[in-house]
């Protein structure tokens, strides 16, 4: 078993990895978006399967279906932070396109499956950032034309234009898109990205827009501060999102017999860390 201080210099030693990674002109990061609130119906098309998940009472993260009955998001998402137990998962709603005061649909969770190696801590290391995926099986699949569920992508390129959508603690009556953001570095299985994320972005999808519609690369796992700049880390997918469908696929996560599945999610067959590590 690795001591404390072995534990601490591999730490510091990716962090300072990072840094060297990044020590580039911000000249992508330079040209993002702000966050824009999707307040009318118009603004909102298109990203209905984005929803806001409830935490009975216990806060909300950000969720997004990929195949009508399951939602991707965060693993730490599961866990009570004061308590560090596994949140009751049935007790959690999906709000899928959230905005206003309603939701184009209402579903429970039925199941829950985080990623088989992920650790729950209220500290964010590269190793549970890595690993911090779950998926949410809805206890009805959510069959309506305008919420049409997102595919996945290949991890994007270092420099790769991307945007996410997500709620916030300061904006949680509707979703906001920031367009344009920028991949700064891939590292151990994460993704470090100039895109803007606060408390209640956990799980936010990241796209991106390569082709005809949006495609999710990542999930939202911590917000970081690099040298005074805010940077989000994002699980990259190919390997974790694989897993996660191992072991729904096996029965994993909540013993319920598993009802049919008429419908395949595609994965990418492809798919560090900063100082200050903070869970949006």
């Amino acid at each position: 078993m690795r001591s404390g201080v072995q534990a601490l210099e591999i730490l510091l030693r990716r962090i300072l990895g990072l840094i060297l990674a990044l020590a580039l002109p911000f000249s992508v990061a330079a040209q993002d978006t702000v966050p824009t609130q999707l307040h009318t119906l118009g603004d909102s098309r298109g990203w209905e399967a984005v929803g806001r998940l409830d935490m009975n009472g216990r806060g909300f993260c950000t969720g997004a279906l990929i195949a009508p009955d399951l939602v991707l998001t965060a693993a730490h998402c599961l866990y009570d932070k004061r308590t560090r137990a596994r949140i009751d998962h049935t007790s959690i709603d999906f709000l899928a396109g959230w905005r206003n005061g309603r939701a184009e649909a209402y579903r429970k969770v039925r199941r829950a499956v985080v990623h088989p190696d992920y650790v729950y801590d209220d500290t964010a290391s590269p190793e549970r950032v890595s690993k911090d995926v779950a998926l949410l099986e809805l206890q009805r699949p959510i069959r309506n034309t305008t919420v049409i569920p997102f595919e996945t992508a290949e991890r994007p390129r270092k420099g790769e234009r991307i945007g996410v959508v997500s709620y916030a603690y300061d904006r949680s009556e509707a979703p906001s898109l920031q367009e344009v953001c920028s991949v700064m570095a891939r590292q151990s299985g994460i993704l470090v990205m100039s895109c803007t994320v606060d408390f209640g972005s956990s799980g936010a999808p990241i796209f991106t827009f390569e082709g005809d519609r949006p495609r999710i690369v990542s999930v939202v796992s911590a917000k970081a501060d690099l040298r005074g700049q805010q940077v989000a880390l994002g699980t990259a997918l190919e390997g974790p999102l694989s897993a996660l469908m191992e072991r729904m696929d096996a029965g994993g996560g909540y013993q319920q017999p598993k009802p049919p599945r008429d419908t395949r999610i595609r994965v990418g067959q492809r798919a560090g860390t900063g100082a200050k590590f903070i869970r949006p």
